[in-house]
């Protein structure tokens, strides 16, 4: 007979995570290795989450949470499985006129290239070994209450949880978000990102490609070689009304159209991964904070994969929480304290509506059409390419060094 689990408990920790996705997995496993306790309550199945194989899903990882996921010990379970983004080459759809980030040889590379679902198993496995993390997964919370002397959850098992803090990591429709009455401001683009991989006749090179159409960026983001060649993953974005006819269309039909939007950049392509698609939309949350409670990652915001750092916003705000609690434990404070979300809130909630405000400019910038805007942009984008200091200050913005860096972004613990 195998032996039975265990039946759930009531416990307490130091810190309540409601999501234990790339972001929530990720600040649990933070705080454990600065000895802070934490719950994840999460309705997620164990074994979706562990599928082995991939869906055509891959995140560009920038360089500060490279840094990050090593320094907790994460990078370790996936290190074999990236692909560096050396370059970047920017182009106004096929027209000449070229922006070309390049780092120089023994610079960290601008982001790596990881497959969703190793990354994904990566931080699942990494929170679940963890001494400090009590992982709840296919359960989630029915009742949470906020007081002045700590936050109480009532989960779906029948069991009760307690924490100094309550840490909303649900996603963009946030359930804890909403419950505490938050604003939030958004839109849609009333475009759909399609995503898959591909296999291709010439190397990569270890250079991500963004040709920008008046629909939305076309990106072609480097990924490891395996067995049938070279390959690369494909953020291509449309509009809407087309997303239903172009995921209909049969492979054959596909790769002919994705190849007439990348020139022959990367010759003959060939071998879909499985395609998906997800609408693109923009929301910000007036306030990352309210008594005993943090947002972070897509509770917090959402953005335009444009410029490729939703994900590394949300280790952006990891990081900045792990590093506002860990030092509010050892100064005695309890975690749940309103001078440590002031700190938070300041520390995150301009940095994240600067990004937000960025990437959203850049996506109606681009989605002007016509000859002369198509020429403006060009004329923009060689004047930069000749501009070291604006370069620079780009390629800091890729790689998320930009404003003050938490220590865990800069490698170190706290």
């Amino acid at each position: 007979m195998e032996p039975t689990a265990p039946a759930p408990a009531d416990a307490q920790a130091d810190v309540l995570i409601l999501g234990g996705g790339l972001v929530g997995n990720a600040l649990a496993v933070a705080l454990d290795v600065h000895g802070v306790t934490s719950i994840i309550v999460d309705p997620a199945d164990p074994a979706v989450v562990l599928a082995s194989e991939f869906d055509g899903r891959a995140s560009a990882v920038s360089s500060t949470s490279y840094r990050m996921l090593t320094a907790i010990g994460v990078i370790s379970r996936v290190a074999d499985h990236g692909c560096p983004i050396r370059a970047i080459r920017a182009t106004d759809g096929l027209a000449p006129g070229v922006l070309d980030f390049l780092t120089d040889p023994g610079d960290d590379a601008l982001g790596v290239m990881i497959e969703n679902w190793r990354l994904k198993t990566a931080l699942f496995e990494a929170a679940r070994d963890a001494a400090h993390v009590d992982q709840r997964m296919l359960t989630r919370a029915t009742k949470v209450e906020r007081g002045p002397h700590g936050v109480t959850a009532t989960l779906s098992d029948g069991t009760t949880v307690r924490a100094q803090l309550l840490v909303g990591a649900d996603g963009r429709p946030s359930p804890t978000r909403e419950a505490a009455g938050i604003p939030v401001a958004r839109w849609s683009y009333d475009h759909v990102a399609m995503i898959t991989a591909f296999h291709h006749e010439v190397p990569h090179d270890n250079v991500a490609f963004e040709i920008f159409y008046p629909a939305g960026p076309f990106a072609i983001l480097p990924m490891l070689d395996d067995a049938d060649g070279h390959r690369s993953a494909l953020v291509w974005t449309v509009e809407s009304a087309e997303a239903p006819g172009m995921l209909k269309l049969s492979e054959r039909a596909y790769l002919a159209e994705a190849e007439k939007r990348m020139g022959s950049v990367l010759g003959r392509i060939w071998g879909l991964s499985p395609r998906s698609s997800y609408p693109l939309g923009f929301h910000h949350a007036a306030r990352i904070t309210a008594d005993r409670l943090a947002l972070i990652g897509d509770a917090a915001h959402g953005i335009h994969p444009i410029a490729g750092q939703g994900v590394n916003l949300g280790f952006r705000d990891a990081a900045a929480l792990v590093e506002v609690l860990v030092e509010g434990k050892r100064l005695g404070l309890d975690l749940g304290d309103p001078e440590l979300m002031v700190r938070y809130q300041r520390w995150r909630g301009l940095d994240t509506f600067l990004v937000a405000l960025a990437t959203d400019s850049l996506t109606r910038i681009y989605g002007v059409p016509g000859k002369a805007a198509s020429a403006i942009r060009r004329f923009g984008m060689s004047a930069i390419d000749r501009l070291p200091p604006i370069k620079n200050r780009l390629m800091a913005e890729a790689r998320g060094e930009s404003g003050k860096l938490p220590r865990l972004l800069n490698g170190e613990r706290v």
